[in-house]
């Protein structure tokens, strides 16, 4: 291993300590607080993190939960659908967006992504409904919405809901053919994201929100998080018990008031390995639409005629870490196998699988690491 790396920072996928160092007082303050007045559960501190996440969102309902699958699946049952309905998601995604289908005895109705977006295939998503299809659920891979304009026009047009899965998207803004600018996870029947620590907006364990803008769905995805009730001890529906703790509202209320400044961040880094690799036919760096800000929760590359494992291994003895999101598309799954499925059915989702390499991707990363890692990467390409 370089001497170099020595003298520089280790370079992490994400740099959570880092970033706690900077707003150290503020997250103590808002955990002290907690443990001051031991509301632990549905403390005041919850209640002030949902409504400056609903501002920030401009959104009329969050309702904190567990995590984001918690968030998908009770998303899901606030619908009424039934055993045996069909629910649309893309094959190249993490496995919760179909997992939490499954558990419900829903069918997943798998589709293909975009080659450049790694976002759900309009095309392949109209040629998937069916009578018994009831929702799509659309996932805003990496940081950059789906086609959500698109998206909202086969819903209408075949009444279908729309669970957007927004984990990984935070911040990131939509815009519309007529000018309107909606954040991610606002613009169908319901939003889900995740608190995970790595995420754009991490707390300090698991966590997780739903955001709708309708009355009705807020009021029994409310009652579903907690147990069915409505009233105490009054359970008027089938429910489980999803809430987000005191503790970790305190932490990402310290962090919401610098989710932009972390998206910035993260832009800036990915604008420095674009200009990187722009000249470089063998690495393609991610597509970014007109219709959508990204946040880059990842940096993912596409890798033209090069070894992956071998580049891995080489950043990995320069001590630079590199994932691979996602190495199994869903339909190739041993727990997702269907006989509707085969190898070679989705054949942009199986081309990525096989070529995308994510790199560091923070809001701590300096430019001399960005230069140490931009550079080993060419060195092992070229």
């Amino acid at each position: 291993m370089s001497s170099y790396i020595l003298e520089m920072k280790n370079i992490q996928m994400v740099d959570l300590h880092s970033q706690y160092l900077k707003i150290k007082d503020e997250i103590n303050t808002g955990i002290q607080e907690v443990i001051d007045t031991t509301t632990f559960i549905k403390g005041g501190k919850v209640k002030d993190f949902q409504q400056q996440l609903e501002s920030y969102l401009n959104v009329t309902h969050v309702i904190p939960v567990g995590n984001g699958t918690d968030a998908l699946q009770i998303a899901l049952m606030s619908l009424g659908l039934k055993p045996g309905d069909e629910v649309i998601t893309p094959t190249f995604t993490f496995i919760a967006t179909a997992e939490v289908v499954a558990l419900l005895g829903l069918t997943p109705v798998l589709v293909d992504v975009e080659f450049g977006t790694f976002n759900i295939s309009i095309e392949s998503l109209k040629k998937a409904i069916t009578p018994k299809t009831k929702a799509i659920v659309p996932v805003h891979l990496f940081g950059q919405n789906a086609d959500m304009e698109a998206v909202l026009a086969v819903a209408k047009e075949h009444n279908l809901f729309v669970v957007e899965d927004a984990c990984q998207s935070i911040g990131s803004v939509y815009t519309f053919s007529d000018g309107r600018k909606v954040q991610s996870g606002c613009m169908g029947s319901i939003g889900c994201t995740s608190f995970f620590p790595s995420k754009n907006l991490g707390c300090f364990g698991d966590g997780g929100a739903i955001f709708t803008n309708n009355e009705e769905l807020a009021t029994k995805i409310r009652a579903i998080s907690n147990h069915g009730m409505v009233i105490r001890y009054h359970h008027d529906m089938i429910g489980v018990n999803s809430r987000l703790d005191s503790i970790q509202a305190a932490v990402l209320e310290a962090k919401l008031k610098h989710l932009d400044e972390y998206t910035a961040s993260r832009q800036a880094s990915a604008d420095f390995y674009d200009a990187a690799f722009a000249d470089n036919e063998n690495l393609i760096t991610p597509a970014r639409t007109d219709k959508s800000t990204h946040v880059f929760h990842q940096y993912t590359l596409k890798l033209n005629g090069i070894n992956r494992v071998g580049l891995q291994k080489h950043l990995a003895n320069m001590g630079i870490p590199a994932m691979v999101y996602y190495p199994v598309p869903l339909h190739l799954q041993k727990a997702y196998q269907n006989v509707r499925y085969q190898a070679g059915d989705f054949p942009v989702a199986e081309k990525l699988s096989e070529c995308v390499l994510s790199l560091p991707m923070h809001t701590e990363l300096s430019e001399e690491q960005l230069e140490y890692i931009t550079k080993n990467v060419l060195e092992f390409v070229r």
